[in-house]
């Protein structure tokens, strides 16, 4: 089937989803419509407030969202999950209603299903818990005999409310009474603040948290208590007072503190801990039958410590440093209270017991790829690898892998085979150690968060490209990743060396090297030795929030030190090999608005530059940037947009290799939405181009310049992913709006005939 005959046929199957709709909405839900009923369809509050009010249209929110049933939701007009439910439920449905109705179906509400004085009753007492007191309500069901729908209505007044004067807490002479006391300023509880139920809620829980932090261990916000006095008041002012229940248990009012604290480094169920061996070091027990974690590299991760009053937040912090440490399966900390008398100013004992369960010490896991590139390579792939854990005794982690792959270029039309197969073939080992190999020896409380992890990494690769050439990589890292909190982490690689060996190179490969001088540059400096940084801002992991931040910033220095021992004329060389002097900074910064349930907008911008100095005239070319792509601009294929202006030619060799610069610039807009269970749907627009800094005579038009926004690639589409608990499979089809290598006032093109589809595995952003 030929280009054309697929974009009809698309478009016919496209006419046919839209006839369907169309039928779906057109088909009136009226004649289902019970006799004497009416289609519950709308709810109207209406708020007459008796004084200024700053918040109305948030209460007006919450009372609605107190309101039941809901309405019954409608879409551009029609209510076709309401057809397809009626349809559902005749006598003989059939499979395809039976379908429809179990994945869009909705079930009918009606006025008779209002119950208006129970709604009336919930609406005041909302009104109350914020304060507003005495206030009334009158409520009306508007039925449309036409369209047989019905609207409820409810009109509120509301009085003046009453208003905080004075908040403070009851005298008393137990110890929990002063420490309530003295963080009384911390509280949201303000004078002039309106009555608020839900604040006051909040105020207790904020005590609760607080107490539980200086050790009070069995405190509960349940035994708070709020009373509020008006007496003294004519003007719709109250008196605040908080204090204890009465017959509170003696044990919930005294703080805790750690007396003993037993590590069992190799738990299980079956563990009999009197037939284990006991090693007491830094004041705490460690039972184990036999050594499985030395004591001295776990102790560390503890925070919990003989003689602390009992802390949640220093066991969660436990918790969450031991789980970093990925030798353990389950980490739980459970507390005994000791035998002791409670009174009121007196100190409970508490007995921590950290449960280690620990994942198996070997594992192997096989992965078999089916690859398809969006620059049209596509083949099999087998990736093995092999963990040992706890390697030394002290939680470190040997990682050995095993790639390989075969690809092949389908298509192209040119009949140029050289570069369509491709074999590539990696062996990288990963050694991690849980902590901070420095000659420097911090203490466990320096790092509060998270202790850092050093990585040793050395891989080798190697690549055959049919009839163009061989190349051969070593790669080595030495370096520490550690989170400073929650949203933060840092990477650091003092230490990070490449060394790329090409050879074997063909005739034809040959002569794209000598016709771009630019790009044979880049592969001359192979050995590349610096430091890395990267920051990460990760506030995607509130899942639940409605604006979500990230940025990842990346800078890279390399020769730096080598130019030290290197000497003679540029370029120098060490050990008889060229080496790279660049440096390379760049940002992604996301931000997603969750404007409803599963609907996001979703925003990214990319700045990246590496400039060459000293002993490089060029980035070298595995550290120079790309464009389009599924991760990318999705209207053009992988490395087909820019640098600039340049316009290929349809060498396909070599323009694989060209389509590289050292400055990226990105936009990206989407709209994400579900669609059916686990499919999402998404509508995009992608922006980008690189450049190079200094002008390529090979390549023209690709230098950066004033006239940059001119030459970006635009393009924009329709995806559908399925996400299966985190695990997400895209596909995007995108279709370019304006293509820099145009000529200039015909670079706007909305080529919707020829889209590119785009295969991908996660979000692009």
């Amino acid at each position: 089937m030929n280009k054309s005959a697929k974009h009809k046929k698309n478009l016919r199957f496209a006419i046919l989803l839209v006839a369907i709709s169309l039928i779906s909405y057109s088909c009136s839900v009226d004649r289902f419509i019970p006799e004497g009923e009416f289609l519950y369809t709308k709810e109207t509050v209406v708020l007459t407030p008796d004084s200024i009010v700053d918040d109305i249209d948030l209460i007006e929110l919450d009372l609605k969202a107190a309101l039941r049933p809901e309405p019954v939701s409608s879409l551009l007009g029609g209510y076709p999950g309401l057809y397809f439910h009626y349809k559902a439920t005749r006598e003989k449905p059939g499979f395809i209603n039976k379908f429809l109705n179990k994945k869009f179906g909705q079930e009918p509400v009606y006025a008779s299903d209002i119950r208006e004085y129970e709604m009336e009753q919930i609406l005041l007492n909302r009104l109350e818990n914020k304060g507003f007191f005495y206030s009334t309500v009158a409520s009306e069901i508007i039925e449309d005999t036409t369209s047989k729908e019905a609207e409820a209505i409810y009109k509120l007044r509301l009085s003046k409310p009453y208003r905080l004067q004075k908040y403070q807490l009851d005298s008393d002479s137990l110890l929990v009474y002063q420490s309530i006391k003295n963080q009384l300023d911390k509280s949201s509880l303000q004078p002039g603040m309106r009555f608020d139920l839900s604040a006051m809620k909040a105020e207790r829980e904020r005590i609760d948290l607080q107490l539980k932090s200086e050790g009070f261990y069995n405190f509960n916000s349940g035994f708070l208590i709020f009373e509020s006095d008006t007496n003294q008041y004519k003007n719709k002012k109250f008196d605040l007072y908080l204090r204890l229940k009465k017959e509170v248990p003696e044990k919930s009012i005294i703080p805790y503190k750690v007396a003993r604290v037993n590590v069992y480094p190799n738990y299980t169920v079956e563990l009999d801990s009197t037939g284990v061996d006991t090693v007491k070091f830094a004041n705490k027990n460690f039972l184990q039958e036999e050594v499985y974690f030395k004591p001295k590299r776990l102790d560390p991760f503890i925070l919990l410590e003989e003689g602390n009053l009992y802390s949640p937040e220093q066991s969660k912090a436990t918790s969450r440093r031991l789980g970093s440490i990925g030798a353990y399966k389950f980490v739980n900390i459970r507390y005994n209270e000791l035998d002791t008398e409670a009174s009121g100013d007196s100190l409970g004992l508490l007995e921590a017991n950290i449960f280690l369960s620990p994942l198996n010490k070997r594992a192997v896991r096989a992965e078999v790829k089916a690859v398809t590139k969006s620059n049209g390579f596509s083949g099999p792939g087998l990736g093995l690898t092999f963990a040992n854990r706890n390697l030394f005794q002290g939680g470190e982690t040997l990682n050995i892998s095993l790639d390989g792959s075969y690809e092949f270029q389908a298509g192209g039309g040119t009949g140029n085979t050289a570069g369509s197969t491709s074999v590539q073939l990696g062996l990288s080992g990963e050694l991690i150690f849980p902590r901070m190999l420095f000659p420097y020896k911090f203490s466990k409380d320096y790092f509060k968060y998270d202790i850092p992890k050093t990585r040793v990494k050395l891989g080798v690769a190697y690549l055959n490209r049919s009839q163009l050439f061989t190349l051969g990589s070593l790669e080595a890292n030495f370096g520490y990743v550690w989170q400073a909190n929650k949203y933060i982490t840092h990477e650091i690689n003092p230490i990070a060396i490449n060394y790329v060996s090409l050879a074997n190179t063909t005739p034809e490969f040959d002569a794209i090297l000598e016709a771009n001088p630019f790009l044979q540059t880049s592969f001359n400096q192979q050995f590349i030795s610096g430091l890395t940084y990267s920051f990460t801002y990760n506030g995607m992991v509130d899942t639940g929030a409605t604006h979500q931040l990230f940025l990842n910033a990346n800078f890279e220095t390399a020769g730096n030190s080598l130019s030290l021992f290197a000497g003679g004329e540029k370029p120098q060389s060490i050990l008889g090999l060229e080496y790279a002097q660049f440096a390379r900074i760049d940002a992604d910064f996301r931000y997603h608005f969750n404007f409803a349930k599963n609907h996001t907008l979703a925003t990214r911008l990319f700045a990246g530059i590496g400039v060459p100095y000293g002993n490089s005239e060029v980035v070298p070319y595995t550290k120079q940037y790309f464009a389009g792509g599924p991760y990318s601009v999705r209207a053009f294929r992988t490395r087909s947009l820019g640098p600039g202006t340049f316009v290929a030619d349809d060498n396909t060799a070599s323009n694989y290799y060209d389509q590289t610069g050292n400055v990226r610039l990105e936009a990206n807009l989407e709209y994400r939405f579900p669609l059916i269970n686990i499919l999402q749907g998404a509508l995009f627009v992608d922006a980008g181009n690189i450049w190079n800094t200094t002008d390529n005579l090979a390549l023209e038009g690709d230098t950066f310049g004033s006239d940059f926004i001119n030459q970006l690639g635009i393009g924009g589409g329709f995806g559908m992913r399925v996400d299966i608990q985190s695990f997400v499979i895209r596909l995007d089809l995108a279709a370019p709006f304006h293509d820099p290598s145009l000529e200039e006032g015909k670079r706007w093109t909305y080529d919707f005939a020829n889209p590119i589809l785009n295969f991908a595995i996660g979000y692009p952003f």
